[in-house]
């Protein structure tokens, strides 16, 4: 009931009375004092449920307000004093490829913060891109995210989805709900390759994965000097600038968007998932950075083993008794092979010491600008190098062109030393030899994709925390797992694991915390077992031992042998280091001690069954994976549909097809591009040259196939249509293409050769426009854009 006893009538007031007596101070919000007091009244938060619940508050009986008092005001902050977070995470960097741990690559950033910080160098990775991330992001194994591979070959098995379920909630979302301001910057590749279109389902992009902002790419890799990026949900395209860059681009988005948090919270901390796409391919970089590398690599990978041996030891960060572990078989000698060869794969190594240098570089302009805040002291950043181990996926070659790796086209020396200056430019989208990628994992045998190995799955990792490690320039050798940052962050902040997240109960944290590293450096290890399994090359870590085996090797076209009659190695990691000797004869009991720890994980963790499967797993129906277009034979395209990748656009590899579009021209007649898919580096294109209907198929940037009309198509509304009749009998064979106006034979001719299985790993179909790099050359303008009006197209399967 109303304390009417207690009410008082006042004389109506007008509105500028009412704005005069609050700018004069009258019933201010509260002042500083008592909104202290009202903080310090408010209960303390529950925060293992998440979003924290709101209080409920009783209805008020007071019926002046004047009489009233409120109730606490409700708001969710970090914990005082908790850290803001910066994670770096290299792109396809071994363990002996950056100088801070003894590496050739120049990373004068990581080397600073490793002298005022610790390095870690017995941390691991699960030796892949998207399941590395997973697990980094939420502290649970990957395939408990369900990232048992990239998402271009999950399956519909649990573990193998692509589909993070909701009951592992990304340390983001956990972040976000306990006050922080988050933000992702670079890569993300940790959306299913056929949720990222306009019709998602969006809930495991970026932004609806817990970072407020996001600006990158989607996806496994980028063009740098011309990437598909998004502003959030939305697709842009990158700023028009001299020189551009992407990595210059995201580092200065992420100052940008730190600095304005800190101007308007600086009591907010904020998490910054920092994840260039380099050093993976393609491998791009300013000349400048290259230049600085000339001639630092004509020693060749096996001599550059043995110096980074050697100052790894100088380090600190592998013992003194420590040996080179060997080569793969198949990476040849270096004093074996030709005068061109040397001058290709020194050339492919100078590209990517100054990507990788250039990485460093862009990293020390966001920690410097951290710095320039008055905000590094309080920042816990870890800084990691590398998400697996260095990538052999050139092949022995290296490859001017990745595409060609994707479509089986193999390139020679020959080939590729005929582009040699264009090397790391932006006519390239290159790869160097694997003989790098082994040398780039000093002191250990394998590279990427082999999780049997520490080649593939160890990667050094800088920790610099100024107000939380006391310990400087220290090492710590505790064995440790990409799964422990997340939980190790949640303790830095003062926060508990949420038992759950928007409603639904989560998966425990599978990480182990590793603050108690930070100021013990003898303190006894906590992560104790831990399985790896990537394309069931796989291995189990338990209480020092590792026990593996390598299914296959990343330039092998098959496996190595069935997956009962895999062969398995056994290393004593706490006397051998490198994993040089073999101990799986001599022991034979521990070896099958191992393999049944192997098997009990791999069922806790949804690792069965094992797949070896290769090309049925690029095919959406085969292996099992949703498919946008399956079961249609057409589709219907309207104008301003852009970046639409290949997850999301009707196959038209090795298919007879059509491309039906209505247009309208304007009176001084047309040009542009009318529906294109891919770009420089192989793809096709349907354009209007000079008025005049065009076809181009740029087959893998090596041969162009251009299919054109010799008359104007005459203003107005008109039909152009494509036709591609497929040769057939083998993947990737040419056929007839015929251009029809308004129903009208126009022109036809030949294809001798079309891309059997990708057409790019980064660049879309585009409606009306050539966005990122172009098919052809021969546009009026740069990007192609269509001069006329389309109505619609559609492309028919035949």
């Amino acid at each position: 009931m109303y304390h009417v006893a207690k009410m008082r009538m006042a004389a109506p007031i007008g509105l500028g009375a009412v704005l005069g007596w609050l700018i004069a101070g009258g019933a201010f919000p509260l002042r500083p004092t008592a909104r202290a007091a009202h903080e310090a009244a408010a209960p303390s938060l529950d925060r293992t449920t998440l979003p924290i619940p709101e209080p409920k508050i009783p209805p008020s009986t007071v019926f002046d307000v004047r009489n009233a008092k409120a109730p606490p005001r409700f708001e969710v902050k970090a914990p005082a004093g908790a850290p803001n977070v910066l994670v770096v995470l290299i792109d396809d960097m071994g363990f002996g490829q950056s100088s801070a741990f003894g590496g050739p690559i120049h990373m004068p950033t990581a080397e600073g913060l490793a002298k005022s910080g610790l390095r870690y160098n017995h941390f691991h990775t699960t030796a892949l891109c998207s399941p590395t991330r997973a697990a980094l992001l939420s502290g649970r194994n990957h395939h408990m995210c369900n990232m048992g591979s990239i998402t271009e070959t999950a399956t519909a098995f649990p573990g193998q989805t692509g589909q993070r379920p909701n009951s592992v909630a990304p340390l983001a979302e956990m972040l976000r709900l306990n006050g922080f301001a988050t933000a992702a910057f670079g890569k993300s590749h940790e959306t299913a390759a056929w949720e990222v279109s306009v019709s998602g389902p969006t809930n495991r992009w970026p932004t609806r994965s817990g970072f407020d902002k996001f600006y990158g790419f989607i996806g496994g890799e980028a063009n740098q000097w011309a990437p598909t990026i998004y502003d959030g949900m939305n697709q842009i395209e990158p700023p028009k600038v001299p020189q551009y860059h992407f990595l210059t681009d995201m580092t200065d988005q992420a100052i940008n968007w730190s600095k304005a948090v800190k101007s308007l919270t600086p009591d907010k901390p904020f998490f910054i998932y920092y994840a260039p796409g380099a050093t993976h391919a393609p491998h791009h970089v300013p000349k400048e950075w290259i230049a600085k590398y000339k001639g630092k690599f004509d020693q060749g990978w096996d001599r550059l083993r043995e110096e980074t041996l050697a100052r790894q030891k100088q380090l600190g960060v592998v013992p003194q008794d420590a040996k080179l572990a060997p080569k793969p078989a198949a990476i040849k000698d270096w004093d074996q092979l030709t005068a061109d060869e040397h001058k290709l794969f020194a050339r492919q190594m100078e590209v990517f010491a100054g990507y990788g240098e250039f990485a460093d570089h862009e990293v020390g302009r966001l920690v410097q600008a951290i710095g320039d805040m008055g905000q590094l002291d309080n920042t816990l950043v870890f800084y990691i190098l590398g998400d697996n181990g260095a990538s052999a996926e050139g092949g022995m070659n290296g490859l001017f062109n990745e595409g060609t790796y994707f479509n089986g086209v193999h390139e020679t020396v020959e080939d590729i030393l005929k582009r040699y200056d264009d090397l790391g430019g932006p006519l390239s989208y290159g790869h160097y030899a694997a003989g790098w990628a082994v040398a780039g994992d000093t002191p250990f045998t394998w590279t990427k994709q082999v999780a049997a190995n520490y080649g593939g799955t160890r990667n050094g990792m800088v920790v610099h925390w100024p107000k939380g490690v006391k310990a400087q320039g220290e090492v710590r050798s505790q064995w440790h797992h990409v799964i422990d940052v997340a939980p190790t962050i949640l303790e830095a902040a003062g926060l508990p694991e949420p038992r759950s997240v928007n409603g639904t109960p989560q998966t425990p944290i599978q990480g182990v915390s590793m603050v108690y590293t930070f100021d013990q450096a003898e303190a006894k290890g906590r992560h104790t077992t831990q399985y790896f399994e990537i394309f069931c090359n796989r291995a189990i870590y338990h209480d020092g031992w590792l026990a593996g085996t390598v299914h296959r090797a990343p330039w092998e076209p098959k496996a190595r042998a069935t997956l009962q009659e895999d062969k398995w190695e056994l290393y004593d990691t706490r006397t051998d280091f490198s994993l040089t000797n073999d101990l799986a004869s001599a022991n034979p009991a521990q070896l099958k001690a191992m393999q049944a720890i192997f098997l009990n994980e791999a069922v806790k963790n949804h690792v069965l069954p094992l797949d070896d499967r290769g090309v049925e797993r690029i095919n959406a129906a085969l292996a099992g994976r949703p498919d946008l277009m399956a079961g249609r034979s057409s589709l219907v395209l309207y104008d301003g549909m852009v970046g639409l990748s290949e997850n999301v656009f009707i196959n038209l590899k090795n298919r007879s097809h059509s491309i039906t579009a209505e247009i309208e021209v304007p009176a001084s007649a047309a040009d542009g591009v009318i529906l294109c898919q891919a770009g420089r580096f192989g793809g096709w294109s349907l354009y209007l040259k000079q008025g005049k209907p065009t076809y181009t198929y740029n087959w893998l940037g090596l041969r162009q196939h251009t299919i054109a009309a010799t008359e104007v198509v005459p203003a107005g509304k008109a039909t152009i249509r494509f036709d591609f009749a497929y040769d057939g009998g083998k993947l990737g064979a040419g056929g007839a293409g015929t251009i029809f106006v308004n129903g009208k034979k126009v022109a036809e001719g030949r294809i001798e050769e079309t891309q059997a299985m990708v057409f790019s790993a980064d660049e879309g179909a585009d409606v009306g426009v050539d966005l990122a790099t172009p098919v052809t050359e021969q546009y009026a303008k740069p990007d192609g854009r269509f001069s006329g009006k389309i109505a619609k197209v559609t492309v028919e399967l035949k």
